[in-house]
């Protein structure tokens, strides 16, 4: 039951993603300017993409992220945790005041990443040693991308600017929602 929850919401932000392809962008987007008053682009905003290798790539990241948490047997409050991050990724945006403008998975997905091995590191063995290895590659990657730096890069290998920033807030989103949920069900134990 645990894997198919995880599995399933992967399932559901990838096929999202897909069906928001076809909507006009602007009606989904995270705009900060329209953040209480139209709060659904805090989730929304996840299933726009402006290009095509921007979708692509965001999928095929979206299929691994799931994966992940299938083959580490996270159980269902990780499903949870990655559902409560998802808004708390685009909310953090507001820390960024100049991004007018954002769309993407790639928060979200940095934040399924946080959750799995947030998992991972509370286990013993093997799976600690693989939880330590992938979070070491997972600060470097957040390092090495600036994320407090400028908010939009542009880089020769992609079509559209990317936001760091947005890898940063999904990690933090991440691990925060599954560290309470962990702590919680240790407490009801």
């Amino acid at each position: 039951m645990a894997r198919h929850a995880w599995s399933g919401f992967g399932v559901f932000l990838g096929l999202a993603a897909l069906l928001a392809w076809l909507a006009p962008s602007a009606a989904l987007d995270w705009q900060p300017q329209l953040a209480a008053s139209q709060p659904w682009r805090a989730w929304s905003s996840a299933f726009v993409h402006w290009s095509q290798q921007h979708l692509w790539a965001n999928l095929l990241a979206c299929t691994v992220v799931t994966l992940f948490g299938w083959g580490a047997r996270v159980p269902s409050r990780c499903a949870l945790a990655w559902f409560i991050a998802w808004p708390l990724t685009q909310m953090a945006l507001l820390l960024q005041p100049s991004l007018l403008h954002f769309g993407g998975l790639s928060g979200v997905l940095h934040a399924g990443v946080a959750v799995v091995l947030v998992e991972l590191l509370s286990r013993r063995g093997r799976e600690r040693l693989i939880g330590a290895c992938v979070s070491l590659g997972l600060l470097i990657k957040l390092w090495q991308e600036q994320p407090l730096g400028a908010p939009m890069r542009h880089l020769a290998e992609w079509d559209i600017a990317v936001v760091p920033f947005s890898h940063l807030t999904g990690a933090l989103a991440g691990t925060l929602s599954a560290l309470a949920l962990l702590g919680l069900a240790r407490r009801l134990k």
